[in-house]
């Protein structure tokens, strides 16, 4: 039963991330709100984070995969929450318009924090199976969490995997449009590529 949790667990999060990537990129092309290089920085710890669930739901969980997600959460946490600090100051301006009272940049810190509880929760679920499982069987290979969460079911894998990679590849797609080959510009007014 629980990796069976696990594994759901690990698409709502890679559904819950891919909505995020999905809503940024609706803003960028719906209301032409150009990402900032922070604003790039943050999509880029989520489409890191989302690479770490997608891991594994195709591979099975792996504690590597875990350590994946929470070091691009706490990177990703740590730009928005400079360019949370950046903005702070009443009258310095702000960069997009806020949603729900509070910028984008706010809500990816708050999205990250929730990432990193999210992963030592499913850490501490996946801990007792590993456990259970050493105490009748003996140790696993190092790094490898229980053969019981391991990948099963492909429509759990394949759809919000597939979801996924689609928005990294119009993100990045989107990315190399507005900023080419160079620098990405500080306030973006339009894309590089385009005329």
């Amino acid at each position: 039963m629980r990796d069976r949790s696990v594994k759901f667990l690990n698409a709502l999060a890679l559904l819950g991330i891919s909505a995020l990537l999905a809503f940024a990129f609706a803003d960028q092309i719906i209301f032409s709100d150009l990402p900032c290089p922070l604003c790039i920085l943050q999509r880029l710890g989520f489409a890191l984070a989302g690479f770490g669930f997608a891991l594994n739901l195709i591979w099975g969980t792996r504690y590597t995969h875990y350590a994946l997600i929470i070091f691009a959460s706490v990177v990703g946490a740590t730009v928005a929450g400079r360019q949370v600090l950046l903005h702070i100051i009443p009258g310095s301006g702000t960069y997009g318009e806020p949603l729900f009272g509070l910028h984008f940049y706010t809500w990816a810190f708050i999205a990250f924090v929730i990432i990193i509880i999210w992963c030592g929760l499913l850490l501490a679920i996946d801990h007792q199976l590993l456990s259970h499982e050493n105490a009748a069987s003996g140790l696993r290979e190092s790094g490898s969490l229980p053969q019981s969460v391991a990948p099963s079911g492909k429509l759990i894998t394949a759809l919000p995997a597939s979801i996924f990679a689609l928005l990294i590849g119009l993100n990045a797609l989107s990315t190399f449009v507005e900023c080419s080959t160079g620098i990405c510009p500080a306030d973006p007014s339009r894309y590089e590529l385009l005329p």
